[in-house]
């Protein structure tokens, strides 16, 4: 069987490792969401992850309620990734663009105190910062907003959206899209029972509230093709308020159909009873996902060397995607291959501005020649 450093084939992407970076929110994008040149530095010292998946960028101004993150939707933004991907081909790297639309935890604060879209007319729990609420203080949050249900026009404008960040993807330079279906996210809105309630063809069974993921899979494929085109899941458990009450219903017939469509990859991140980002007692769906999505399955959350590399050796995964781990370690492929000490990361500079904990994290041999 191979190994986690074996070369692996992504769709249209030659791998030359199965240690992927998974999307990670940091926040060095302008007000505006433009990409700005340290970015470029950032995904460039991270190119030796047999491919980089994008922090999540938004599709549209109305799927995007992250303040100081990057967007696909219009000209400037895709100018301001051009040299950012640059600088990660240029190191030899691959990357491809998270595609991402928030749906309900978008606060109204982003769309001028309208409501955000979701399946149906509900709430998520919790606060984020939005641009009023920095002029407050760095660490002031707002609750959310109750959404509205997405009427069909509201969902054809959506996935005209996904096209389009799709294809200015392809144009900025980005070897890929990945479309978000995770996290508690639209797409994930739509597909579980604990905030879908609708009773139309996007509500009720399991084949209907998968109906948005498909058409908008469809929609990233006419634009890029199949083997540029990966999906991001989180089945099990609540992430953001978003559960379902029987996600193997839902998530190993998408899988299914998924793998029938031939894309590059499909992302799992799945948390445990002790995961670090939200526990849960529903059991994994790997198993029975990996029973129907023979394409690359690549697993996420909590991994380590010492976990990671059996699931790649005994066939249960094609490749392990590392979130915070890349934060502090810019050069984790070299540090997992060799058995050296990961750097801990400092939560405080996740989403703070400028170098310090994001581009300033020194490699191995920047540290022995210290």
């Amino acid at each position: 069987m191979p190994s986690l450093f074996d070369p692996i084939q992504l769709g249209a992407v030659a791998a030359p490792n199965r240690v992927l970076m998974a999307p990670l929110t940091r926040g060095r994008a302008t007000e505006a969401h433009v990409p700005t040149p340290i970015m470029g530095d950032y995904y460039a010292q991270r190119a030796t992850a047999g491919l980089l998946i994008s922090e999540a960028t938004g599709i549209s101004r109305e799927g995007l309620g992250w303040a100081y993150t990057p967007g696909l939707w219009t000209d400037e933004q895709v100018e301001g990734w051009k040299p950012v991907i640059e600088q990660v081909k240029r190191a030899g790297g691959r990357i491809f663009a998270q595609l991402w639309h928030m749906g309900r935890l978008v606060h109204p604060d982003f769309l001028g105190g309208a409501a955000p879209l979701s399946a149906s007319a509900t709430t998520a729990p919790g606060a984020v910062r939005t641009y009023e609420s920095l002029k407050e203080s760095e660490t002031a949050k707002r609750p959310y907003g109750e959404a509205r249900a997405a009427t069909l026009d509201d969902i054809a404008r959506v996935l005209d959206d996904y096209e389009r960040a799709a294809r200015n993807a392809r144009a900025a330079g980005f070897d890929g899209v990945q479309l978000h279906a995770a996290n508690g996210y639209l797409i994930d809105q739509f597909m579980r029972d604990g905030s879908n309630h609708r009773d139309d063809d996007y509500g009720g069974s399991p084949e209907n509230r998968t109906r948005l993921l498909r058409e908008a899979v469809e929609r990233l494929i006419g634009a890029v093709g199949a083997d540029r085109v990966a999906v991001r899941f989180s089945p099990n458990g609540d992430t953001q308020g978003v559960i379902d009450s029987n996600p193997e219903a839902v998530f190993v017939p998408a899988a299914q159909w998924l793998n029938d469509q031939g894309i590059a990859f499909l992302e799992l991140r799945e948390v445990g009873p002790d995961g670090t980002f939200g526990q849960t007692d529903q059991p994994k769906l790997s198993p029975a996902i990996r029973r129907v999505f023979t394409r690359p399955l690549i697993l996420n959350q909590d991994y380590r060397a010492h976990n990671a590399a059996p699931e790649v050796e005994s066939g249960h995964a094609d490749g392990i995607a590392f979130g915070r781990p890349f934060i502090s370690n810019p050069d984790l492929v070299e540090r997992l291959k060799t058995g050296a000490d990961l750097a801990p990361d400092v939560m405080a500079t996740w989403y703070s501005r400028g170098a310090e904990g994001y581009t300033d994290y020194p490699t191995l041999a920047e540290v022995e020649a210290a």
